[in-house]
């Protein structure tokens, strides 16, 4: 019996493979074949037909209202920055439009005027970019953390002033900013503080104020959106890990929002290029803002002051060219610092 291969083997050992494999085969062979995977059911031209109109009707409404607010506008200020209109007899004669070529976008290239509030845009965009992102992902860090107290009573209050039309907070803060009627002022005057939130120095940064008030608990929210999206299991593995708040919040949270906040920047630096509603409601309080202080200022002058519309749908081509080739930048700067991470 010493000899017994049977007795020697334990369980999960070379022996009881053999003793059992026997017994397996005759499972499978009662089990017989296994069952073929089904063939794929062909789709018939009616239901093709079928998916193609239900996919016409979802997409209709979306592409008749962008090519009648989008494309057909762009391709039309295309058309008419090629053309001058001119009028005879000292500007009182009969109006002659004529092929204009390229010069409509010399004279806004060249004009002194238009590069100096691309200057006012860029240096508007470099202060309040910044401070708008930096600002809104502090506190929505913040909320996301639990550390603040009534938090949808916070979030409301934030969220308030960008549900505010921008003409009216723009004349609330005009308000503000003009001596002898600015209870702020006439606080700070009290104490012997004098500022002059519409001189040359403070303009840009008067401005800054006015866009940060509306915008920042907009971009707030959108933040704190994207990080409850983040699992729960991700946030409790680092604190087992013994991460720190500020350590989960820098290393773990902002990385994986990366999409939303670069997405984010590149929506806020198309506005911003977009400046017109906060210079134009100024420029009745202070002779510093001028007609054409910024870009959509110059071509609203251009085209309702000056009814030079050829000009303006040049100016408006340029800043349309600006704009696409800023977004084209960050979407695949983007898309490349996403593929290096992904390898």
């Amino acid at each position: 019996m010493a000899g017994d291969p049977a007795r020697h083997a334990q369980p999960g050992t070379v022996g009881e493979d053999r003793v059992s494999a026997p017994a397996a085969a005759r499972a499978r062979r009662s089990r017989g074949p296994a069952p073929a995977a089904p063939a794929p059911v062909p789709v018939t031209a009616p239901a093709r037909r079928s998916q193609r109109a239900a996919t016409a009707v979802l997409l209709g409404p979306f592409t008749a209202l962008l090519l009648a607010v989008f494309v057909l506008p762009t391709l039309y200020a295309v058309y008419l920055s090629f053309f001058s209109t001119s009028h005879e007899g000292l500007g009182f004669g009969n109006a002659r439009t004529a092929f204009a070529g390229l010069r409509n976008y010399a004279a806004v290239l060249d004009d002194p005027s238009f590069v100096r509030g691309v200057g006012v845009t860029l240096l508007y965009a470099v202060v309040f970019i910044p401070a708008v992102v930096v600002g809104a992902l502090v506190l929505a860090l913040l909320f996301d953390s639990g550390l603040v107290r009534a938090r949808q009573f916070s979030q409301t209050v934030l969220f308030v002033p960008h549900a505010v039309p921008g003409i009216i907070g723009t004349v609330i803060w005009l308000y503000l900013y003009t001596p002898g009627i600015s209870p702020v002022l006439g606080a700070l005057q009290d104490v012997s503080v004098e500022v002059d939130f519409l001189s040359l120095d403070m303009l840009v940064p008067s401005l800054v104020n006015i866009a940060l008030w509306s915008g920042l608990g907009y971009t707030t929210v959108i933040f704190f959106a994207a990080l409850r999206a983040i699992p729960a299991d991700v946030i409790e593995a680092a604190a087992v890990d013994g991460a720190g708040r500020v350590r989960t919040a820098l290393r773990i949270k902002v990385p994986m929002i990366r999409t939303t906040l670069t997405t984010v920047v590149l929506f806020t630096t198309i506005g911003t290029l977009q400046l017109f509603t906060e210079p134009m409601l100024l420029s009745k309080a202070t002779p510093l803002v001028g007609p054409r202080y910024t870009p959509n200022m110059y071509i609203f002058d251009a085209a309702f002051t000056r009814n030079n519309y050829g000009l303006a749908a040049a100016a408006s081509v340029l800043l349309l060219v600006v704009c696409c080739a800023l977004s084209y930048a960050v979407t695949r700067a983007t898309a490349d610092r996403s593929g290096k991470a992904g390898s």
